[in-house]
Protein backbone atom coordinates (compact mmCIF):
# COMPACT_ATOMS: atom_id res chain seq x y z
CA UNK A 1 0.00 0.00 0.00
CA UNK A 2 0.89 3.54 -0.77
CA UNK A 3 0.63 6.23 1.85
CA UNK A 4 1.17 9.80 0.53
CA UNK A 5 0.49 13.06 1.73
CA UNK A 6 -1.38 15.69 -0.72
CA UNK A 7 -2.85 18.98 -0.50
CA UNK A 8 -6.03 20.67 -1.85
CA UNK A 9 -5.03 20.70 -5.67
CA UNK A 10 -2.57 18.21 -5.30
CA UNK A 11 -3.21 14.91 -7.28
CA UNK A 12 -2.04 11.53 -8.01
CA UNK A 13 -2.50 9.47 -11.30
CA UNK A 14 -2.79 5.75 -11.38
CA UNK A 15 -1.99 4.09 -14.11
CA UNK A 16 -2.10 5.94 -17.53
CA UNK A 17 -5.84 7.61 -17.44
CA UNK A 18 -6.89 7.61 -13.91
CA UNK A 19 -6.48 10.88 -11.72
CA UNK A 20 -7.57 11.04 -8.11
CA UNK A 21 -7.21 14.85 -7.06
CA UNK A 22 -7.84 16.44 -3.48
CA UNK A 23 -10.59 19.03 -3.92
CA UNK A 24 -11.55 20.22 -0.45
CA UNK A 25 -9.39 19.37 2.81
CA UNK A 26 -10.92 20.55 6.01
CA UNK A 27 -10.27 20.08 10.09
CA UNK A 28 -11.33 15.84 9.56
CA UNK A 29 -12.61 16.24 6.30
CA UNK A 30 -11.74 15.47 3.03
CA UNK A 31 -12.58 15.29 -0.38
CA UNK A 32 -11.42 13.50 -3.63
CA UNK A 33 -12.32 14.10 -7.33
CA UNK A 34 -11.35 10.78 -9.20
CA UNK A 35 -11.10 11.00 -13.38
CA UNK A 36 -11.29 7.49 -14.97
CA UNK A 37 -12.87 5.91 -17.82
CA UNK A 38 -16.53 5.12 -18.04
CA UNK A 39 -15.15 1.40 -17.85
CA UNK A 40 -13.96 1.88 -14.11
CA UNK A 41 -15.74 0.86 -11.55
CA UNK A 42 -15.30 3.32 -8.59
CA UNK A 43 -17.19 2.06 -5.34
CA UNK A 44 -16.70 3.70 -1.28
CA UNK A 45 -15.48 1.24 0.74
CA UNK A 46 -18.46 0.36 2.50
CA UNK A 47 -20.86 -0.49 -0.77
CA UNK A 48 -17.82 -2.29 -1.90
CA UNK A 49 -17.95 -4.64 1.54
CA UNK A 50 -21.30 -4.57 1.27
CA UNK A 51 -21.28 -6.33 -1.91
CA UNK A 52 -19.18 -8.39 -1.46
CA UNK A 53 -20.52 -9.50 1.66
CA UNK A 54 -24.46 -10.29 -0.39
CA UNK A 55 -22.41 -12.27 -2.69
CA UNK A 56 -20.82 -14.39 -0.11
CA UNK A 57 -24.00 -15.00 2.05
CA UNK A 58 -25.35 -16.16 -1.15
CA UNK A 59 -22.68 -18.32 -2.35
CA UNK A 60 -23.06 -20.22 1.11
CA UNK A 61 -26.46 -20.54 0.45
Amino acid sequence: MLVLGRKPGEYVIIGKDIVVKVVKSLEGDLRLAIDAPKNVNILRGEVYERNNKIANEIEVS
